[in-house]
């Protein structure tokens, strides 16, 4: 393993320095979107709901709908039930949602703001839904208000009526609507009767039809939420992601799941498949086979151009870790892998997969930042960086070749429409990545040796 001694790189207990995550609430934030019909609500200041607004837009190219409590000085002292009961008539008055998705602040929860009590207190219209999960900005990152709000929905909504419905409960991840629209195709391969939760495909992907409208066609509808309960099973997509949700799923109703790798690669996309052709009792559909065999065989026809080469990849747990499978498949080096959400059970899980592709020299490293890997890449270099926008200060200070991935992408257009998961989004992926190192090779190799590989 990497010698990590004092001299090399300070540890730091205290100090986050370019932060590798962001807020609980930006995460319930999206999952709520997820659901249709659905207006986030943010309970604390207009500046919170703000930034975690404009963090989604600015990754979705697309406006972000939330509404908040807009605390004020009063509020912050005295509490926010009654600004919290005057936003939710306000809502169901002005915007008309079919349900309230309400996530606390650092504000709300210093304070000690009990939204159950408040929600319980309100006159809520007829037909009209509340839920709400707590989410302390300084506890966690984006993640953990990720699948927050979905077990919120969970405990609010999902119900039994004692008769399994036959239909797949399937969890994605934190991932795109590209991602989300992916497994749908999947699934719909199988012949699976499934609900997605949640599914923000057709809501923050929306076509441009010159007609706004606040509440898009896609999205988990309440009765796929409510009828959970009686599905045969749970898909959960994402070992770090997607646990909790499913687990609140089965303790309320006894619904049981396969907790699976965000299936990213060749052998996390296989689990998934695996887990669907026992489930459905079928054979895995010729069309998604001839989509293994041809992200395979890209692998093998462009290995000499990647293989050896020394990767350092971050962003979300599972994505970091689904991204690090393919690269190991690839021949690649996953030298430093790194995810601001904290959890020991990231670093156990990168570790097993250095061990199953036996690679040295590796290090994992969760509730981490961005400066801490740019030492690391000072300490030992790496071919190619892979991860969100806020590497590329890094790959410009070290010249390094930088494939965006994951979320935030904030400073290119289009990538939340295409998939990076599944055998599809495998061979997209490996594109992108030998792409970038071709092009750093053509950049670099004189004029002669460019017309050799020509």
């Amino acid at each position: 393993m990497l010698d990590l001694t004092p001299a090399k790189l300070a540890e730091r207990s205290a100090l986050r320095v370019n932060p590798c995550k962001t807020c609980q609430p930006v995460g319930a934030m999206y999952a709520a979107l997820g659901v249709h019909r659905c207006l986030p609500h943010s309970h604390g200041s207009q500046g919170c709901a703000s930034y975690h607004r404009t963090l989604l837009s600015r990754h979705f190219k697309e406006p972000a709908a939330a509404s908040t409590s807009s605390f004020t000085e009063g509020a912050s002292v005295f509490g926010g039930g009654a600004n919290l009961k005057a936003s939710v008539r306000n809502v169901f008055d002005i915007y008309n949602p079919d349900i309230i998705a309400v996530h606390t602040t650092c504000l709300s929860e210093t304070i000690g703001d009990d939204l159950k009590a408040f929600i319980q207190d309100i006159d809520i219209p007829e037909g009209k839904l509340v839920v709400h999960t707590n989410t302390p900005s300084y506890v966690g990152s984006h993640i953990n208000g990720f699948y927050n709000m979905m077990t919120g929905f969970i405990s609010y909504l999902a119900k039994s009526a004692g008769t399994p419905n036959g239909k797949l409960a399937v969890f994605p991840g934190f991932v795109n609507p590209g991602d989300m629209r992916e497994i749908k195709r999947i699934l719909k391969a199988f012949g699976a009767d499934f609900t997605l939760f949640p599914d923000t495909s057709g809501v923050l992907d929306a076509p441009m039809t010159g007609r706004y409208e606040m509440y898009p066609s896609g999205g988990t509808t309440l009765a796929e939420i409510a009828g959970l309960g009686d599905c045969t099973a749970t898909l959960a997509l994402g070992e770090l992601t997607s646990d909790e949700p499913a687990n609140a799923l089965k303790r309320k109703h006894g619904v049981p799941y396969r907790l699976l790798p965000l299936p990213i690669g060749v052998s996390f996309t296989d689990r998934l498949m695996i887990a669907l052709s026992k489930e459905k009792k079928v054979e895995v559909p010729t069309e998604l086979e001839e989509e293994r065999g041809q992200l395979v065989d890209v692998m093998l026809d462009a290995h000499f151009h990647y293989s050896g080469k020394k990767a350092a990849v971050f962003g979300d747990p599972d994505t970091v870790l689904g991204l690090a499978g393919l690269v190991l498949e690839m021949g690649m080096i996953p030298k430093y892998l790194l995810t601001g959400t904290s959890g020991s059970a990231f670093v156990k899980l990168a570790e097993n997969l250095f061990r199953r592709h036996e690679v040295k020299d590796c290090l994992a490293r969760e509730s981490a930042d961005l400066f801490e890997l740019h030492q690391l890449i000072k300490n030992g270099k790496v071919d190619i960086l892979i991860g969100t926008s806020y590497g590329k200060q890094i790959a410009k200070a070290e010249d390094i070749p930088f494939v965006r991935a994951g979320i935030p992408v904030l400073d290119r257009y289009g990538h939340s429409y295409f998939p990076i998961v599944g055998y599809r989004g495998g061979l997209r992926m490996l594109e992108r990545i030998s792409d970038a190192l071709l092009d750093r090779q053509d950049r670099d190799a004189a004029d002669e040796d460019l017309e050799l590989v020509m």
